[in-house]
């Protein structure tokens, strides 16, 4: 006899700004994601950690030994309390979290907690994936929690964090380009709409898909949602704008903006559309960069927003402030982006849960 989906046993994926229980983080060491940089990028990693913590326990996943005591020196020189870092033994390929980190869904009437269980494939481009897909199994040893793979199409089915975005009320936000692409990076062969739609309703509890068409240039995700439109609240959203006829992004962001407008939430409500700017555009090595405000991160204590060094951050750190409950903090990205992501992909949440004791620092 099959057993219920999550959703019909009272599971939902919970919104990004509910409470958490942690931040997860991997430790960056791949130097070919930050060429000639890499050496920098720990120390943006000292400035997110010192701004989660007030808020949150953070856990580092960080396999050896060398690189953990290199990441307690630089995490104590940005100022951040010992005993509010987790170092967890678990190696990685990438830094990129966001994408292969669990993703924990949550029953409201008793907290207990489960891992919907995605496949990774380094977003159908790179041949390092492994470790990192090993990653959900280990947690779940590690919070001891109950591991349920999701499936589309009798096959075990293939997704991104970074490839969806929800209002933690039944309605998720994603991208035909990543979920339904037939030729470039493909996730999931012959499984279609409806298939992934029925798949995301089991594991995670959504009724509404809102599907945007095409991502950001510069992204090698391929369409991921969390660089163009966010959920800042159950009924609004944020879309990326790009005023600049001749930018590549100016047609795509308002092909997606008259979709939003078209679209609706679970309960049949129209969404709430607020307009956040894009920075100019970056480059490196000839090749442009998926610089975005919208790949924010929302902590218990403080909205991360990466910075760019442009005369649009103060508008979007602005933006962004008008609509949260809590302190929104820029954090400089300029360097970081040189890995094609920046805040929200190297993130990624653990919410409260009443079913599992958390982990020890080892």
């Amino acid at each position: 006899m099959t057993s219920p989906s999550l959703a019909a046993q009272g599971y939902r994926l919970p919104a990004e700004w509910e409470p958490h229980a942690a931040t997860w983080l991997a430790w960056p060491h791949k130097a070919s994601d930050w060429p000639g940089k890499l050496g920098l990028i720990p120390w943006v990693y000292g400035e997110i950690v010192r701004a989660l913590t007030p808020g949150e326990i953070v856990r580092i996943l960080v396999d050896a030994p060398d690189r953990r005591r290199r990441a307690a020196q630089v995490l104590a020189r940005a100022g951040v309390a010992a005993d509010r870092v987790e170092y967890l033994s678990v190696p990685t390929d990438r830094s990129w979290i966001r994408d292969f980190g669990p993703c924990i869904v949550r029953r409201d009437r008793d907290a207990a907690r489960a891992i919907a269980r995605f496949r990774f494939n380094a977003w159908a481009k790179y041949p390092d994936w492994r470790r990192d897909d090993r990653v959900p199994e280990r947690a779940a040893r590690r919070l001891g929690l109950k591991l349920v793979p999701a499936q589309a199409g009798g096959r075990n089915l293939v997704l991104e964090g970074g490839s969806i975005d929800v209002n933690g009320r039944g309605t998720l936000l994603t991208t035909e380009e990543c979920l339904l692409d037939r030729e470039v990076q493909v996730r999931n062969p012959g499984v279609g709409r409806e298939e992934l739609e029925a798949a995301l309703g089991a594991v995670l509890g959504v009724r509404t898909v809102v599907w945007l068409g095409r991502g950001i240039a510069g992204d090698d995700t391929h369409g991921h949602v969390d660089d163009l439109c966010r959920f800042v609240g159950p009924r609004t959203v944020v879309l990326c704008e790009e005023p600049n006829p001749s930018d590549p992004n100016h047609r795509v962001l308002e092909e997606n903006r008259e979709r939003l407008e078209g679209a609706r939430l679970e309960d049949g409500a129209a969404l709430e559309v607020v307009r956040l700017p894009m920075p100019a555009p970056l480059y490196f090595d000839g090749q442009r960069l998926p610089a975005s405000y919208a790949n924010f991160y929302i902590g218990n204590s403080a909205v991360l927003v990466p910075t760019f060094n442009d005369a649009r951050d103060r508008v979007a750190l602005g933006v962004l402030a008008d609509l949260f409950d809590r302190p929104v903090i820029g954090i400089h990205a300029v360097d970081l982006v040189w890995g094609l992501g920046t805040i929200h992909c190297l993130s990624h949440e653990e919410p409260v849960g009443s079913d599992a004791t958390p982990p020890t620092s080892k």
